[in-house]
């Protein structure tokens, strides 16, 4: 079991990563000094195939805990789902030193914990990735938030996990295309800051734990050195002005991860166009997403729509659209005051 620890202002927290990370849950907690009840939130997919070890280490370890399944889906990603988790959190009789567990993917990370960084004025959370979206990028961060019809992720709160938990073992019950549309943040990564993991995605040579592991630091060293995302860490948004646009036009049938894929496609093709990026590190990035089978040209949604939804971006300044550009496989930058017509380009290639 690998041990990752992450520093934030407030303290840090520990990453395992290994095989059989689920039935260490209540160990774990324990050795925290947590005991009594507490909350395994997930949905009834995941429930079905990985609440099992984690409840039963959670009753050897002591705990007292209730098993809450959420509705799956973007869609459910809403304040109207949290507060409905409130009110079981409430029947379960929680304190404020009782955890909720994220068990899940990104949606279900993202709601459990701003219900966690809200209910009594924050408890603790734990997150339990199921997904491989989920373990590369949004259980590390302290990142929660929930979607308003307006645009993703409006709503939210900071909220550091006590420990995240990733078992490589579960992406064996992950659908083929879930696990593809994960690949599209590890990619993502690798143009980030990590060009030997971008260069074993294009051979095709790697171990899933290394890949793992590879993604994963990417992500503690951006948010350790920005931990409420004041200025560097918008770099891990490469990919979403356009791929959030994508996902709420298509009513979130477009999968985050293909969002993404498409989004630092088109992100690459844009720092091109302006000059910040050579055509070859463009082609490459296309190259590898297609290699990996996932979508790198924009649904055919009219260019005006695409701004439009832009313009509710979370990540915007102002009236000015911020985006995230690659300048070298390994380096990317951030550029504000790029000119719609640019953008509007990219869009109707």
């Amino acid at each position: 079991m690998q041990t990752i620890s992450v520093t934030h202002p407030n303290g840090s927290y520990p990453i395992y990563l290994g095989e059989g990370a689920l039935a260490r849950a209540g160990g774990c907690l324990a050795e925290l000094g947590y005991s009594g009840r507490c909350a395994v939130v997930t949905n009834p997919v995941v429930g079905r195939r990985h609440a099992e070890p984690v409840m039963e280490s959670l009753h050897q370890a002591g705990f007292s805990p209730t098993r809450i399944d959420l509705p799956d889906g973007e869609q459910f990603k809403t304040l109207e789902t949290v507060g409905d988790l409130y009110g079981q959190l409430v029947e379960a009789k929680l304190d404020r030193r009782s955890p909720i567990i994220a068990l899940g993917g990104g949606v279900l990370g993202d709601t459990a914990g701003f219900a966690a960084a809200t209910f009594l004025r924050g408890v603790p959370l734990v997150q339990i990735p199921t997904t491989l979206l989920a373990m590369v990028d949004s259980s590390v961060g302290g990142k929660t938030g929930v979607d308003l019809p307006q645009g993703k992720n409006l709503v939210g709160a900071f909220k550091q996990p006590e420990l995240v938990l990733i078992d490589p073992g579960v992406l064996a019950t992950l659908p083929e295309a879930e696990f593809r549309a994960g690949m599209a943040e590890v990619v993502k990564h690798g143009i980030i800051d990590a060009p030997a993991l971008f260069a074993a995605l294009e051979q095709g040579r790697y171990e899933l734990a290394w890949l793992l592991d590879e993604a994963v630091q990417v992500k503690v060293r951006v948010v350790q050195a920005d931990p409420f995302e004041q200025g560097r860490r918008a770099i891990l948004n490469l990919g979403h002005t356009f791929g959030h646009a994508f996902e709420q036009l298509s009513d979130f049938r477009l999968r985050h991860g293909e969002g993404v894929a498409i989004g630092t496609a088109c992100a690459a093709r844009l720092a091109t166009r302006l000059g910040y990026c050579a055509a070859e590190t463009t082609e490459r990035i296309i190259a590898l997403l297609e290699r990996l089978n996932l979508p790198v040209w924009p649904p055919a949604y009219p260019a005006a729509d695409v701004l439009a939804v832009m313009a509710t971006d979370k990540k915007r300044q102002g009236n000015t659209l911020r985006f995230i550009l690659p300048r070298a496989i390994g380096q990317v930058d951030i550029f504000a005051n790029v000119a719609q017509e640019d953008v509007k380009a990219i869009l109707e290639q």
